[in-house]
């Protein structure tokens, strides 16, 4: 016997999650609704982590989705510091964490995803971070306060963004990564090395082509970074961003079936193999209507919360909204921000515009003469453009002619 019911059940309290809730209720589901999340926080925006929340520029408040009262005033129940230990699928019940079970009508698996850690030596050392919650941002600043070199593992967004915003504060950032340019595997080594000079210019040092062998220090504290190449850096913190896993502990042991990339296998509708449950966010590997890559696992807030409106209208037998192409952008403190709509799993061909140099450029990814993705910098109207465009055939020379968007006025 369970020891209540309810009829949606949210598991997860990311932006997927809390999209859901509120797609439930903003679409008349009148049934009762419980969001059960591993956070202490009320869902929050996350990527606040890396940029202004990191920065001491915004506070916990002004990061929340929503304020305090909304649950409330929406009868959405919302169950922090809990966990699902365990879901049958075919009798529709979870043990939660508080020892109570919950039988559900339906549920959405939105746990998200978890950091990838390095398997080092002196990887337990303190003063070594791993951020993907604002716990993890409030450490990061406490720690900082006192440090002189900040060593930044992973030339991707967070490695990229943590290097802005620490170097904003007075820091002395260094990036080691396997890669050669930053941002080369997702954005290829032409746009990267742009991106990467205008870090160097701000004063960050990149360390490219190498691997972590050791972190180094006196005692338990770290105080440096040691390569397999023998580079050796000093570094009073560390910041790892090493990319993340799906986080599908709880729906591989409810059978649930999963995809090529370890995400939870949903069709177009987030309905995963098991009848009533589904999946969205950064867990979910979809299968896209629109995307040439026909199949995709995307790690993007945007994402999350676009699939967790759509799986809603699904829990609700309602129908689904237009699927939405996966946007994303990041701003490395007031240098840089660009956008990106793909994303481009692979590509033979990318196509530029403007000046890299000055951080007014597009570039659009084709394969097979069809567009991908399209990246821009300081035009909104490329993205515009790309939109309209993705997934269609393109002549390049057409895009590499097209003249820069006139300035804001």
């Amino acid at each position: 016997m369970a020891d209540r019911e309810v009829d949606f059940l949210i598991i997860g309290g990311g932006h997927a999650g809390y999209a859901c809730a509120q797609a439930l209720r903003e679409g008349d589901a009148g049934g009762s609704i419980l969001l059960v999340s591993r956070e202490p926080d009320p869902p929050y925006d996350r990527t606040a982590c890396s940029k202004g929340y990191l920065a001491g520029a915004a506070s916990r408040d002004t990061v929340l989705l929503c304020p305090p009262e909304w649950w409330q005033e929406q009868r959405i129940e919302l169950l922090p510091r809990t966990s699902v230990l365990k879901l049958a699928t075919a009798e529709h019940r979870a043990a939660l964490s508080n020892k109570e079970t919950v039988a559900f009508g339906s549920a959405l698996i939105a746990t998200g995803a978890m950091v990838r850690r390095l398997r080092v030596e002196g990887g337990q050392r303190k003063g070594i971070h791993y951020l993907r919650a604002l716990g993890n941002a409030d450490a990061i600043r406490r720690d900082i306060q006192q440090a002189e070199h900040v060593v930044l593992i992973g030339g991707s967004y967070i490695g990229t963004e943590v290097a802005a915003t620490l170097t904003a504060l007075g820091k002395q950032c260094t990036i080691v990564m396997q890669e050669e340019v930053v941002l080369e595997r997702t954005f290829g080594p032409e746009v990267g090395r742009a991106i990467q000079n205008l870090l160097e210019a701000k004063g960050i040092t990149v360390f490219g082509g190498q691997e972590v062998d050791e972190f180094t220090g006196e005692e338990d504290r770290v105080g440096g970074v040691r390569t397999k190449a023998g580079l050796e850096l000093p570094a009073q913190a560390v910041v790892v961003g090493a990319g993340v896993t799906p986080d599908v502990q709880l729906a591989r042991s409810a059978g649930l079936e999963l995809g090529e990339s370890g995400g939870i296998k949903v069709n177009a509708r987030h309905k995963t193999s098991a009848s009533g449950i589904f999946a969205a966010g950064d867990v979910a590997e979809f299968e896209s209507e629109i995307h040439p890559a026909g199949r995709l696992r995307v790690e993007h807030w945007e994402v999350a919360a676009a699939q967790g409106r759509r799986a809603a209208a699904a829990m609700r037998g309602a129908e689904l909204p237009g699927e939405e192409i996966p946007y994303f952008f990041s701003d490395l403190h007031d240098w840089l921000s660009y956008e990106y709509i793909g994303p481009a799993r692979e590509w033979d061909q990318v196509v530029t515009s403007g000046s890299l140099a000055d951080g007014d450029f597009s570039a659009w990814y084709l394969h097979g003469g069809r567009v991908a993705a399209v990246l821009a910098s300081g035009r909104p109207d490329e993205l515009d453009r790309g939109r309209s465009l993705f997934g269609e055939t393109v002549d390049p020379e057409e895009l590499a002619s097209q003249p820069a968007p006139p300035a804001a006025t």
